[in-house]
């Protein structure tokens, strides 16, 4: 990732700066340390449109498996009507849409769970990432205080 290059380089110069005698402060490039916090500053929505990537993509497959459970309900449906006059057909045809209906809800159900686990994964990845980033970038800051 660019933002990690970015804060090893930012890193770099403070490490790497002059430091003042008798104590453990150092002099750095003002305008070297704020080229790089705003070359981060540029990286991080990167981050960001990512996390919204995956909401919509969650929101994507979540209306996909909606919309694939309510076909298969009218599939069932019209398989019912067309049926109804004889009654052991009738009798058959109300237990394949109870059956239908139980698969259809349970993928959905599947669907959504592996949806949400997904989007919690990443977003929960993308959170300890900024986090790491900004312990440094407060690190940073303090250090150069």
């Amino acid at each position: 990732m660019e933002i990690f290059t970015l804060l090893e380089s930012l890193e770099d110069l403070v490490e790497n700066s002059k430091k003042v005698p008798l104590s453990d402060k150092c002099i750095v490039e003002q305008s070297e340390v704020l080229e790089l916090i705003k070359e981060i500053r540029l990286k991080l929505p990167d981050e960001l449109k990512q996390a919204k990537w995956v909401q919509e993509e969650r929101e994507r497959i979540l209306a996909e498996a909606k919309k694939e459970a309510d076909d298969v309900v009218k599939e069932a449906e019209n398989r019912i009507i067309s049926m109804i006059d004889e009654h052991e057909i009738t009798k058959k045809a109300y237990e394949q849409k109870n059956e239908i209906m139980s698969v259809a809800n349970e993928n959905a159900r599947q669907i959504t769970q592996g949806a949400r686990e997904y989007a919690d994964g990443i977003l929960k990845s993308l959170s300890s990432s900024l986090e790491s980033v900004l312990k440094e970038i407060d690190q940073n800051r303090k250090e150069l205080k």
